[in-house]
């Protein structure tokens, strides 16, 4: 949230559903001092697209081209050298507020036999609520009709939507939801909010998901932004949101190896509480902050691009039993922790070329930048 953290402390105040007690304040996983890079030599940094209002999802098509939704309620249509085409790839009925509005791409795993495009977003219903829902589109060459809504019933909020959406390995959807500031919700097995999301392309609910009958795939999530299965492993790492006023915390932003049913603690444990009950993070930002959004491996490493730090973060891992363990972290295009060259960043992806594209965000020329290894 790119707000300043009084505005989200009074927010929070105002519309939170306390939990019976403050959280358990965990440590820190990770121990390496992080490295401010400004510059970056060894890579070749150049503007691939530029204009665009408030991007937050970019979603390169088979063939050449690529997609890049903006907040406000548009889908754009990028050629394969990033020129935007004339006119919107579609415009779906959103309520951009705050932070909800037009939010995660992701495209059918069967994509073009299967010719869908998915988006989530923030709409109003027919009695004046708002809403998240994700829908599919009919990929019609230069534009997407809708077909259908996928998932609906997400609850909705000025801020803390969450957004992402992504195919994994298993051909399953999985969708990222923010608590929406009610903390609570994100222990509420019964809620959608707060949670990491598990469908089918049809959007129904795949027999192995952990609670029967459910969507629901991992719960005590805050506000997940980003979603990134590891090459290799094939385990999905998620970016989410640390506390900006609640209980007290500021920061604690971070990242998380996502398991079957696990609860990941929100607002009961902030941080590695090491507690049975809870899943701790492999990876905590309490001095620095990010806030991560979109997250890419690329290159060995996990790429973070964070939002008020204004910096892409390089993550580098190594297996340490069954868990992982930060062995270097980089601040690139950052001399400090919370300003950098190019701005915020939203989204991290990787191209079909290999090169990694990163999404600026909040600038009054928000761009796409292409990334490759000179």
């Amino acid at each position: 949230m790119r707000a300043g953290p009084s505005v989200a402390a009074v927010f929070w105040l105002l519309t939170a559903t306390a939990a019976s007690a403050d959280p358990v304040i965990g440590k820190q996983p990770q121990t390496v001092p992080e490295i401010f890079r400004p510059d970056v030599p060894e890579y070749d940094v150049k503007v691939w697209a530029s204009g665009f209002n408030t991007p937050w999802s970019l979603l390169f098509l088979p063939g050449g081209g690529a997609l890049v939704s903006e907040r406000p309620g548009r889908i754009l249509l990028l050629d394969k050298d990033g020129k935007k085409q004339n006119r919107p790839y579609a415009e779906p009925t959103v309520r951009a507020r705050g932070e909800g509005g037009m939010m995660g791409l992701a495209l059918h795993p069967k994509f073009p036999a299967e010719p869908y495009v998915y988006a989530m977003l923030t709409a109003p219903t027919a009695d004046g609520a708002t809403v998240n829902r994700v829908v599919r589109l009919r990929h019609q060459g230069m534009t997407g009709a809708f077909e259908r809504v996928i998932l609906d019933g997400i609850p909705a909020a000025t801020y803390h939507n969450g957004g992402r959406i992504a195919f994994g390995p298993d051909g399953m959807l999985y969708v990222g939801t923010g608590e929406n500031f009610q903390a609570e919700l994100a222990q509420d097995l019964k809620s959608l909010a707060g949670k990491i999301l598990r469908v089918t392309p049809d959007g129904a609910i795949p027999p192995d998901n952990p609670f029967p009958g459910s969507p629901v795939w991992s719960y005590g999530h805050r506000n997940p932004q980003g979603l990134a299965w590891h090459p290799d492993t094939k385990e999905l790492f998620i970016s989410e949101h640390g506390p900006s006023g609640e209980y007290g915390r500021r920061k604690d932003d971070e990242i998380n190896v996502v398991r079957r049913g696990a609860n990941y603690g929100w607002p009961r444990a902030v941080g590695a509480a090491g507690l049975k009950e809870y899943a701790d993070p492999i990876l905590l930002w309490r001095e620095t902050g990010a806030p991560p959004s979109g997250i890419a491996f690329w290159q060995g490493a996990l790429y973070v691009a964070a939002q008020r730090a204004d910096t892409l973060i390089k993550v580098e891992l190594a297996r340490a039993g069954p868990d992982w363990r930060v062995t270097r972290i980089e601040r690139w295009f950052s001399d400090k922790p919370d300003s950098g060259k190019y701005g915020a960043f939203r989204d991290a992806v990787v191209g079909p070329d290999g090169a990694l594209y990163a999404v600026t965000t909040f600038t009054r020329d928000d761009k796409i930048l292409r990334i490759v290894k000179k």
